[in-house]
C-alpha cells in the first residue's frame, strides 16, 4: 500500500465525498417531498391519480438506476430543441442537475411505496380514536396517520437512504466527479487501484454507518414514549 499516495490524494477524495453528500441530501430532500403525495395518489381510488402514479413507481423501481441516468443525461440531447424552447436545456446539459433529477425520481418512487405500506399499516384503532376527538380529513391525517406512518416507515426509509448514498457512486458514469469519480480519476493517472478504491470504500463505510447510527438515534427518540409506557 502506497500510504504517501493516499495522503496526497485525500483532499481530492474528500472533495468528491462532498459532492456525494450534496447529491444525497438534495435528492433525499426533494424525493421526500414528492413521496408523500405519490403515496397518497397510490392509495387514491381516482384512476387519474392512481394509475399514472403506479406507472411512475413501476418504471423507477423496475429499471436499473444506471439506465435511468443515461436516459435523462444522454437521452435529453435528442430533445434539445424542445428543451431549449422551454428554457430547460441549460439544466439538462448539466450532469449534476441530471444526476440529482434521476436520484430524486428514483428515491421518490421507492419512498412512496414505503410510505404507502406504512399508511396502510397504521392501526385502525388510532384513527378511530382521532375521529372520536373530532378530527377528520387533513387534520386527522396530519395529527394521527402521518406521524404514526412515519414511525412505522422509519427503519425501511433508513435503508433507502443508505441505498441512495451508495447509488450515488453511479453518477461518475455521466461525468460527475463524486467520491467514486475522484477515486477513478486518480486511479487512471497513477494505476493505484487498491489504494484509491480501498480509501473510497473506507469513506463510504464512514458515511454509511454514520447514517445508520443517526437513524437508530432518531428511531429511539420517536419511540421513546413506548419505553416510558412499558
Amino acid at each position: 500500500m502506497n500510504w504517501e499516495l493516499i495522503g496526497e490524494s485525500l483532499p481530492k477524495l474528500l472533495a468528491g465525498t462532498g459532492v456525494t453528500v450534496q447529491l444525497t441530501l438534495f435528492s433525499l430532500a426533494i424525493g421526500l417531498l414528492l413521496a408523500v403525495p405519490l403515496a397518497l395518489a397510490r392509495l387514491s381510488h381516482n384512476p387519474l391519480l392512481k394509475y399514472p402514479t403506479a406507472g411512475f413507481v413501476f418504471y423507477f423501481r423496475g429499471t436499473p438506476l444506471l439506465v435511468q441516468l443515461f436516459l435523462i443525461y444522454y437521452g435529453s440531447g435528442q430533445f434539445r430543441d424542445v428543451l431549449s424552447d422551454m428554457g430547460l436545456w441549460t439544466y439538462f446539459r448539466n450532469a449534476w442537475f441530471c444526476a440529482v433529477l434521476t436520484l430524486t425520481l428514483n428515491t421518490a418512487a421507492y419512498t412512496a411505496e414505503i410510505f404507502r405500506g406504512a399508511i396502510q399499516a397504521v392501526p385502525r384503532g388510532e384513527i378511530e380514536a382521532g375521529k372520536a376527538f373530532g378530527m377528520s380529513g387533513w387534520l386527522l391525517f396530519r395529527r394521527v396517520t402521518l406521524p404514526k406512518a412515519f414511525r412505522i416507515a422509519l427503519p425501511a426509509y433508513g435503508n433507502e437512504v443508505v441505498f441512495l448514498l451508495q447509488a450515488t457512486s453511479l453518477v461518475s458514469a455521466i461525468t460527475v466527479i463524486d467520491l467514486t469519480g475522484a477515486a477513478d480519476l486518480i486511479r487512471s493517472k497513477t494505476f493505484a487501484v487498491y489504494e484509491m478504491y480501498l480509501t473510497a470504500a473506507v469513506l463510504y463505510l464512514i458515511m454509511t454507518y454514520g447514517l445508520v447510527y443517526a437513524f437508530r438515534l432518531l428511531e429511539k427518540r420517536l419511540n421513546a414514549y413506548q419505553h416510558r409506557s412499558a
